[in-house]
C-alpha cells in the first residue's frame, strides 16, 4: 500500500511540476488545446454543444477506445464517476452487474445505434455487455439519473448509447487489430499467453452506397470461474454487416445485419467449486433506419429485431429463447437558435420462453415529447414527457425537468444544472409469467431522481461536482411465502428505499503533451444494504505524448470498502478496499501502423470482487492495428 501511495505522489509531483513550467507559455501563445464546441446528444437528442446541456454527459471517444486496446467494453466504461461494474476485474466469463448511482441490472438502459437492447428471458431484462466486441464501437455516450421521458424502460439511473462504425469517405479502407496477451491472478503469475483478440472491420463509400462490414473473434483461458485449479475459457465471436443509401439528399435509409456468439465455461456456486459447466449466449440482430430532412426539422425510425437464445449445461440445464421487436419513430424540429423539439412513438414487443411451458409476451407503446429551450441570456430548460402503455399493467406518466443557467467569459463558462425526472421499470417476463413466483399483478417500479450540480470550463480545464438524490418507489423483490416448500413470489414492496451521493469530475489539458482527468464518487444507500456497491470510488489518468508518435498513460483506481453476502455462511462480510494501477505505452511507427503496450494491475494487487471468485493479477498485453 506504501509503494502504491508513493506511485501516485510521484505520478502527481511530476504532473504539477510540468504544469508549473508550461502553464505560463501556454497561456502566452493562447493555444485552444481543448475543443470548447464538444457535443453532446443523450439528454435531448439534439447535436447541442456541452455548455447548453443540463447534465454532466460522459463522452467516450473512438481515441479513448483505442488507448484501451484489448480491454473490454464493460472494463472501460468502469473507469468513469457514478460507475462499478461488477465482474469487470474476474474472469472473462463473470455475469457482469451494472452497479450505477448505486442502483442495479434492471434500472440501466444499454442502446445500440438508436435501439434499445434488452434480454427478455433474463429475471432483471437486462442486456449482456459481455455480447459486444469493442472493436465495432465508435462511442459511447453516458447520461445518468432518470431518463425514461426520451428513452424509456429501464432509463433509471443510467442510459448507456452505443454508436458503431459505419461507413468511410473513401472508396474501401480496412483496419486489422490484433492483442496478444496474460491472463492470470494476483498468485498465479506464470505470464502465460491466454488471451487473443482479433478484429477486421472494411468500410467505405461507393457513390450513394456507404458500407461497412465487421469481424471480432476473442477467446481468454487462464483463469477458474470460482477459486480452484480449473481454468474455465470464455470464447466470443462477433459479425456485422451495415449499408446506407442516399436515395436523395433528404433521404437516407441505413440497415445491417449482425451475429454475435458467446460461450463460456462456469463452476458451481453452490458449494463453490469447480464443475464443467457452460454457458453459450447467441444474437441475431436486423435493423432498418430510414430518415427523412426538410427544412428546421426532419423524420426518423428507429426499428429492429432482435433474438437471444441462451443454453446453460449445468445440474440444473435450462434453454431460454428471447426476441424483441423495438420501433421509435419521432420528429426533430428546430423552430430557431432557441427552440427545439422531438416529438414520438416508442413501441417494443418482447416475447420469451423462460421455462413455464412456452412463449409468452407483453408490448409497450409509448408517446413522448420534449422541449428544449436556449435563451440568450444563460437561461437553458430542457422539460419533457412520456405516457407508458403496458399490455400487463396499463398505463402510467413519466417526466423530466431539467433547467440550467450558464455565465459566459469569453470562452470559458460556469454553468449550474438541476434536474427533476421520474422514471419506470417495467416488470419483465419472468416476474410476471415465469416457473418461479410469476406474479401477473405487478405494478412497474418507478424512481424519481433529484440532481443539482455545476459544471467551469476553460480553454484548459473542466471541473463539475453534483449531487444526487433517488427515491425508489414499487420495488420488485421477491419472497418465500411457504417455508415448507419454500414456495416464493414476486411482489411490489411498499416501503421507498433512498440512494444519495456525489460525483466529482476533472478534466485538465496541461499542455500539448500532457492531459490529466480524474472523478471521485461517493455513493450511500440511505435504507437497504447495498451489496457490492462501493461507497468511496476514486479514479485518474495522466496521458503524456512522448513526442508526436509515442503516447504514455497511467491509470490509477481505488475502489472502497463493500458488503458482500458469504453463501456458505449465508452472512454479509466486509470486503476491503483496493488500489489498481494500469500503465500503457503506445507507439505510431507510421501512418498506417501502431503498436502498443498494455500493464493491467500494474502492482499485482490482491484483491476480492465477488467472495469465493477470482480476481485478476498483474497482467500484460500488446496489441498492433494497422489501418490500410
Amino acid at each position: 500500500m506504501k509503494k502504491q501511495i508513493k506511485l501516485l505522489s510521484l505520478s502527481l509531483f511530476a504532473v504539477t511540476a510540468v504544469w508549473s513550467q508550461e502553464n505560463e507559455n501556454q497561456n502566452r501563445n493562447k493555444k485552444e488545446v481543448v475543443d470548447l464546441e464538444e457535443v453532446v446528444v443523450s439528454d435531448s437528442r439534439f447535436e447541442l454543444k456541452r455548455e447548453n446541456s443540463g447534465k454532466t454527459v460522459i463522452s467516450i471517444t473512438k481515441e479513448d477506445l483505442e488507448k484501451q486496446q484489448g480491454n473490454s467494453l464493460a472494463t472501460i466504461i468502469n473507469n468513469y464517476s457514478g460507475i462499478e461494474i461488477n465482474g469487470s476485474r474476474s474472469n472473462a466469463g463473470q455475469n457482469l452487474s451494472y452497479f450505477i448511482r448505486g442502483g442495479n441490472n434492471r434500472q440501466v438502459l444499454i442502446m445500440v445505434d438508436g435501439i434499445q437492447m434488452n434480454d427478455p428471458s433474463q429475471i432483471a431484462g437486462d442486456y449482456d455487455l459481455r455480447l459486444i466486441d469493442v472493436s465495432q464501437v465508435e462511442s459511447v455516450e453516458i447520461i445518468k439519473g432518470a431518463a425514461s421521458t426520451l428513452y424509456g424502460n429501464a432509463a433509471a439511473t443510467a442510459v448507456i448509447r452505443i454508436s458503431t462504425k459505419q461507413g468511410a469517405k473513401e472508396k474501401i479502407g480496412a483496419t486489422l487489430a490484433s492483442t496478444a496477451g496474460t491472463n492470470q491472478s494476483s498468485t498465479d503469475q506464470n505470464y502465460g499467453v491466454r488471451d487473443f483478440t482479433n478484429s477486421v472491420f472494411v468500410n467505405g463509400t461507393l457513390s450513394a452506397l456507404d458500407y461497412a462490414v465487421s469481424f471480432g473473434h476473442t477467446y481468454t483461458d487462464g483463469l477458474s470461474a470460482v477459486e480452484g485449479n480449473e481454468r474455465d475459457p470464455f470464447r466470443r465471436f462477433n459479425t456485422g454487416v451495415r449499408l446506407g443509401y442516399n436515395i436523395s439528399d433528404a433521404f437516407k435509409v441505413k440497415a445491417g445485419v449482425s451475429y454475435d456468439d458467446l460461450r463460456s465455461e462456469f463452476d458451481n456456486s453452490f458449494p463453490l467449486e469447480d464443475a464443467e459447466y457452460v454457458s453459450e449466449s447467441e444474437q441475431k440482430r436486423i435493423t432498418l433506419s430510414p430518415e427523412y430532412t426538410y427544412q428546421n426539422g426532419g423524420v426518423y425510425l428507429n426499428a429492429a429485431w432482435y433474438s437471444i437464445d441462451r443454453a446453460v449445461e449445468s445440474a440444473f440445464p435450462a434453454v431460454y429463447e428471447a426476441e424483441n421487436f423495438v420501433m421509435d419513430i419521432y420528429n426533430k424540429y428546430v423552430f430557431n437558435d432557441k427552440f427545439y423539439t422531438i416529438v414520438g412513438l416508442n413501441h417494443i414487443s418482447s416475447k420469451a420462453d423462460v421455462g413455464a411451458g412456452g412463449l409468452e409476451s407483453f408490448s409497450i407503446n409509448d408517446p413522448y415529447a420534449n422541449m428544449v429551450y436556449i435563451s440568450e441570456y444563460g437561461f437553458q430548460l430542457n422539460t419533457g414527457v412520456r405516457w407508458n402503455n403496458h399490455s400487463n399493467y396499463g398505463s402510467n406518466l413519466t417526466y423530466s425537468m431539467n433547467p440550467s443557467y450558464v455565465i459566459k467569459f469569453k470562452d470559458d463558462y460556469l454553468k449550474f444544472m438541476g434536474s427533476y425526472s421520474s422514471s419506470f421499470i417495467a416488470p419483465t417476463i419472468s416476474q410476471l409469467y415465469g416457473p418461479f413466483g410469476a406474479n401477473p399483478e405487478l405494478e412497474p417500479e418507478e424512481n424519481v431522481t433529484v440532481e443539482g450540480g455545476a459544471e467551469y470550463r476553460t480553454q484548459n480545464l473542466r471541473v463539475s461536482g453534483l449531487y444526487f438524490n433517488r427515491l425508489e418507489e414499487n420495488f420488485i423483490d421477491y419472497r418465500t411465502v411457504n417455508f415448507e416448500t419454500f414456495e416464493g413470489e414476486y411482489y411490489n414492496v411498499t416501503e421507498t428505499f433512498r440512494v444519495e451521493g456525489v460525483e466529482l469530475e476533472f478534466n485538465a489539458t496541461l499542455s500539448e503533451s500532457l492531459s490529466l482527468n480524474g472523478n471521485y464518487t461517493f455513493t450511500q444507500n440511505r435504507d437497504r444494504a447495498a451489496l457490492r456497491i462501493p461507497k468511496h470510488k476514486v479514479n485518474t489518468a495522466i496521458n503524456y505524448a512522448l513526442g508526436g508518435s509515442t503516447n504514455l498513460d497511467l491509470a490509477y483506481q481505488y475502489t472502497g470498502s463493500r458488503a458482500d453476502i458469504n453463501f456458505s455462511t449465508f452472512e454479509n462480510e466486509t470486503l476491503d478496499a483496493f488500489n489498481i494501477f494500469n500503465l500503457g505505452l503506445s507507439h505510431e511507427f507510421s501512418k498506417t501502423f501502431r503498436g502498443s503496450l498494455r500493464f493491467n494491475n500494474l502492482l499485482n494487487e490482491s484483491y476480492t470482487e465477488i467472495i469465493g471468485y477470482p480476481t485478476r493479477g498483474r497482467n500484460i498485453a500488446a496489441s498492433v492495428r494497422i489501418t490500410l
